[in-house]
C-alpha cells in the first residue's frame, strides 16, 4: 500500500434503533453489508458516525432503553497513534478503541483510547480514520478548501507547498514586526517626551530595591527613640541590675542544679537544656545593652528620611503601575532599568522601519515566485485529475458526464490575494450531459450522481490518501445492470489499497465482496448478535439471489447469482 493505513476491525452496538446488541467484525478488502429493509443497516452507519464525533441525538436510543453504547476498535499506524496519544488517548499494540454513550435524555460521553475526550477532538482525528459517503454527504465536496486539499493530495507536490508555507509564515511574522514598530513610531514623540521626563525624575532619586520598606522601618525607630530607651532601660534593670534580678535568680538556680549532674541521666538532659537557656539569656541581655548604647535621636536623619519617602511616593504615584505598593515599586524599578534602552530604540526607529520594509519587499517577491510555482503545479495536476475522474465516472452509467477541476488565481501583486495555502481557488465542476454547462459539483450533480463522482474521486485519490477506511451507503442508488457491475468493480479496485465497507441492496455490487455480512430482523423486529452473520459459499449465493429477485429460494435467481459470482471471480 505504500503508506501505513488505519482500518476498522470491530464495531459493537447496544441499544440503537432496531439493534438491541450486535458485534460486527470487519476484515481488510471489500466488505458488503446487506439485509432486508429496516434490518438496521443504516443504524450501523449511525453508530459509526457517533464514534467518529458526529452530533448525538436522544432519538437514536432504542425505545425502552435508557442509553445507547457504541464502540469501535481501529488498527492505527505510527503517525496516527502519535496524534492520538498527544491528545491523551491510549494506543495498545497498534489499536485504539473509541466509545460513545448517549442517554435517552440526550447526554453524551465519548472516550478515546479509554480516556474521556470531546466529540470535536475525536472528529478531527477521525478524518484520517474513516471517510463515510452517504447520498446526503455532499458537504465534503461542496467546500472549496476540501477540493483544494483533494487536488493537492493527488498532485503530490509537497515540496512546493512546504516552500510556500515557509515563506508565507516568514512574511506574516515580518509584517507583525513592521506593524508593531509603526504603531510605536506613531506614538513615538509623546512616548519620547514621557521617557525623557521619567528618566530625569528617576535619575534624580535613583530608588533602590526594598528602599521604601527600609525607610519606613528607620522612620519608625527614630520616631520612637524615647519609648525604646525607657522600655529597654526598665527591662535591663529587671534582668540584670536589681537585687532580685532575673540574672541572679537564674544563676542561683544553676548553682543548685549543677551539683546534681551525673546522678540521673534523664535529669542530666534537663540540666543541659537549662545551660542553653542561661547562655541564651546572657546573649539576649548583651544584645539589648548594645542596642541601647547605640540608640540616640537624630532629628536631621529623621527629617531626611521623611523627605526621601515623600519624594519616592510622589515618583511612585506618578509613574508606578499596579494597585499594590510593593508590586508598583518593583515595576517602577524595572521601567527605570529599561527606559534608556527604549528611548534609544525609539530614537532610531525610522531607520529600522526602512530596513524592515526593504526586507518585506524582498520577501514578498520570493513569496510571489513560490505562489506562481504552486499555481503551475496545481494547474498541471488539475488537468490530469480531471481526465482521470471523468474516465472513472463515464464507466459508472454516466457516459456523457464530465468532471473538470478549475484553478482560479488571485492577483500575485496584491498581498490580499494570499493565504497560508497560496493564491488559488480550486473548484470541481460537473455536467452529466454532452456539451452541458459545467457547474459547481454540489449544484450540478444529483444525489446518485454525486455518490458515483465521490466513488470515482476516491478511486483516483486512493493511492495518496491517508484515509484507511471508506464507507459507502447507497453509492449504487439509481443504477443497475452493467453500470451496477462497474460500481462494484471500482469499489473492489479501491479496496486493493484501502479497507472498503459498502451498504448495498444490489447483487451486482455485493458479488464483488471479499467479505459479506448480512443483517436480518428477528420475529419481534429487533436485531441481536444472532441476526448478524458472515455468509460464504451456498449461503452467500442465496443472499445474492435474494438481492436479485427478492426470493432466496428461487432456483432461477440462484442460477443467476451463481453466474454473477462466477463472472466477478473471472474478472478478478
Amino acid at each position: 500500500m505504500g503508506k501505513e493505513r488505519s482500518s476498522l476491525s470491530e464495531l459493537t452496538i447496544r441499544g440503537i434503533g432496531v439493534i438491541e446488541s450486535a458485534e460486527l467484525e470487519f476484515k481488510p478488502g471489500l466488505t458488503v453489508l446487506t439485509g432486508e429493509t429496516g434490518a438496521g443497516k443504516t443504524m450501523v452507519l449511525t453508530a459509526l458516525n457517533l464514534i467518529l464525533g458526529s452530533k448525538s441525538d436522544a432519538d437514536f436510543v432504542r425505545k425502552g432503553s435508557d442509553r445507547l453504547v457504541v464502540s469501535g476498535k481501529f488498527k492505527v499506524g505510527a503517525n496516527l497513534a502519535d496524534s492520538i496519544e498527544q491528545s491523551g488517548g491510549i494506543v495498545e499494540d497498534g489499536e485504539v478503541i473509541i466509545s460513545r454513550v448517549v442517554t435517552s435524555e440526550g447526554k453524551s460521553k465519548i472516550t478515546l483510547g479509554g480516556v474521556s475526550s470531546t466529540a470535536t477532538q475525536v472528529s478531527e482525528l477521525s478524518q484520517l480514520l474513516i471517510e463515510i459517503h452517504a447520498q446526503s454527504s455532499s458537504a465534503r465536496l461542496a467546500k472549496s478548501s476540501v477540493q483544494r486539499e483533494l487536488l493537492d493530495s493527488y498532485g503530490g507536490y509537497e515540496t512546493e507547498i512546504s516552500a510556500y508555507e515557509t515563506v508565507f509564515h516568514s512574511y506574516q511574522e515580518l509584517g507583525k514586526r513592521i506593524k508593531e514598530l509603526r504603531k510605536q513610531l506613531s506614538e513615538r514623540d509623546s512616548e519620547i517626551d514621557r521617557l525623557k521626563e521619567f528618566i530625569s525624575d528617576f535619575s534624580k532619586l535613583t530608588p533602590e530595591a526594598n528602599e521604601l520598606e527600609m525607610i519606613d522601618n528607620e522612620i519608625s525607630r527614630l520616631g520612637s527613640v524615647e519609648a525604646l530607651n525607657t522600655g529597654l532601660s526598665i527591662a535591663l534593670s529587671a534582668l540584670l541590675e536589681d537585687e532580685n534580678s532575673a540574672a541572679n535568680a537564674i544563676q542561683s538556680a544553676r548553682k543548685a542544679i549543677d551539683g546534681l549532674k551525673g546522678k540521673d541521666s534523664d535529669l542530666d538532659i534537663l540540666i543541659e537544656q537549662y545551660g542553653d537557656l542561661v547562655y541564651n539569656f546572657g546573649e539576649i541581655s548583651s544584645a539589648f545593652s548594645r542596642y541601647l548604647s547605640k540608640l540616640e535621636a537624630d532629628p536631621q536623619r529623621f527629617e531626611y528620611l521623611q523627605s526621601r519617602k515623600s519624594d519616592l511616593n510622589s515618583l511612585l504615584k506618578r509613574y508606578g503601575k499596579g494597585s499594590e505598593r510593593e508590586v508598583s515599586y518593583q515595576n517602577l524599578l524595572i521601567e527605570g532599568a529599561d527606559a534608556k534602552q527604549r528611548l534609544q530604540d525609539l530614537s532610531g526607529g525610522d531607520a529600522r522601519l526602512v530596513e524592515l520594509e526593504k526586507e518585506a519587499l524582498s520577501l514578498f517577491t520570493k513569496l510571489s515566485d513560490c505562489a506562481m510555482v504552486l499555481t503551475q503545479a496545481r494547474t498541471k495536476s488539475s488537468k490530469e485529475i480531471s481526465k482521470a475522474i471523468t474516465a472513472e465516472v463515464v464507466g459508472l452509467a454516466m457516459a456523457n458526464a464530465q468532471v473538470q477541476v478549475e484553478i482560479t488565481s488571485g492577483d500575485y501583486a496584491d498581498i490580499r490575494s494570499y493565504s497560508n495555502v497560496g493564491v488559488d481557488e480550486v473548484s470541481f465542476l460537473f455536467t452529466s450531459h454532452k456539451d452541458g454547462n459545467l457547474l459547481p459539483i454540489s449544484k450540478a450533480a444529483s444525489g446518485g450522481e454525486l455518490s458515483r463522482v465521490m466513488l470515482a474521486l476516491e478511486v483516483v485519490l486512493a493511492k495518496n490518501s491517508p484515509v484507511g477506511t471508506y464507507i459507502f451507503d447507497e453509492v449504487d442508488a439509481g443504477v443497475g445492470g452493467k453500470a451496477a457491475v462497474e460500481v462494484g468493480r471500482r469499489l473492489a479496485a479501491l479496496a486493493k489499497s484501502s479497507q472498503v465497507i459498502v451498504v448495498t441492496h444490489l447483487a451486482q455490487v455485493a458479488a464483488w465482496a471479499d467479505n459479506h455480512l448480512v443483517v436480518s430482523k428477528s420475529e419481534n423486529g429487533s436485531v441481536t448478535q444472532s441476526n448478524v452473520s458472515e455468509v460464504t459459499g451456498e449461503a452467500r449465493k442465496q443472499e445474492v439471489a435474494r438481492l436479485l429477485s427478492g426470493q432466496d429460494k428461487s432456483l432461477t435467481a440462484q442460477e443467476h447469482a451463481a453466474e454473477l459470482l462466477a463472472m466477478v471471480q473471472d474478472s478478478r
